[in-house]
Order: structure tokens, then sequence, then C-alpha cells
């Protein structure tokens, strides 16, 4: 038997959310696996079509689902939130200045430049494909991870991912947890710059 309901508490980063039943009844476990086919990433309050099946626990999850009147959504118009802003790009732009200066001045060792440009480079692939598994339905990068690179210095590398690729870019809870590491990172970066100054 087949049910319609609504698509609830749905987290896109780890694939899974619930569905209610419209006609009422017992709400359902739902993982982006159970989808048969779709032309774009479900979101919460969707209506879906499912079966729903008994677990051992007692507990049901929704199998066989699709997405009613599935479509593609209209490409959404740019706005003030997606561009990358001026103090971030300002930010971002005189780091990278001031890490060349300084690596090439061997106020630190070229190796510093290297890392940051090459963990910048991994950041960016990171930040590419979690895009594409989005608009394909793969399993997702987790957040943390992207985080977790840009903290250890592919931070100029994510934001221009985020700008470049309109990706993450207007997530308000991951911007504040990015400019977080950002600050960490360059911190950290201060610290060590006073610890070679000193020898």
């Amino acid at each position: 038997m087949r049910f319609k309901g609504r698509l609830t508490n749905w987290n896109d980063d780890k694939g899974f959310g619930f569905v209610e039943p419209i006609s009422g009844g017992e709400r359902s476990f739902v993982h982006i696996k159970a989808f048969q086919s779709y032309s774009r990433r479900p979101v919460d309050g969707d209506l879906i079509i499912y079966e729903q099946v008994k677990e051992s626990q007692g507990k049901f999850k929704a199998v066989n689902v699709t997405i009613s009147l599935d479509r593609k959504p209209k490409a959404a118009k740019p706005n003030a939130n997606n561009k990358p802003s001026s103090l971030g790009s300002l930010f971002t732009i005189s780091f990278c200045i001031v890490l060349l200066v300084m690596a090439f001045s061997k106020a630190i060792p070229i190796e510093a430049l290297f890392f940051y440009g090459s963990v910048s480079f991994i950041t960016f692939l990171a930040y590419a494909f979690d895009k594409s598994s989005a608009q394909n339905g793969r399993w997702r990068t987790p957040e943390a991870n992207l985080h977790i690179l840009s903290l250890i210095g592919g931070w100029p590398g994510a934001f221009y991912a985020q700008n470049k690729l309109r990706h993450k870019s207007s997530k308000k809870s991951f911007q504040q947890t990015f400019w977080v590491t950002v600050i960490a990172n360059v911190c950290g970066f201060i610290w060590l710059v006073s610890q070679l100054a000193s020898y």
C-alpha cells in the first residue's frame, strides 16, 4: 500500500528525515537511498509518495519513495546574499598577499606558502565535490569536514569556492562557523610567526 505524506525534519547533509502521512497514522523514517528517482534533492516540506515497512524494533521506515509532482526547481535569481562580502574578499586577498611577501622575504619558511596553497586547493575540490553530490543526489560531505579543512589552512580556497561555486555562501549557521575557523587559523598563524621571530 502506498501513502502520501509530508517530509519533516529533513537533514540534507546526512540524507535522512521523517515523513508524516497526510491521512494520519505513524510517521516513518526516510533515507535518501529510499528515493527511487528524482531530479533534485528532497527538501523539508516536500510531499512524497511511499510504502511503509515495519522494522523489527517496531518502528516504521519509508521505502520506494518518490517526490510528488517532482520537477526541477527554477534557477534561483542572484541576490545580495549570494555575493561575496567585500570585507571578506579584502581580508582574504590581504592575507594571501602578506603570506606571499613573508614567504619570499624569508620571514616564514617557503613551505608555509606551499602548505596554504595545497590545502586551499584540496578544500576547493571538496566544495566542488559536495556541490556536485547535492545536485546529483549522492552522499554529501559532512560540514564538519569542510570546517576542519578551513581550520588547518584551507580557508582561502573555501572562501573562493563558496563564492565561485555559489555553495554554502548563504547558509548563515555555516558561515558563522566558517569565519570562526578563519579567525582561529589566522591567530595560529600569527602565533607561529611570533615564535619564529623570537629565535
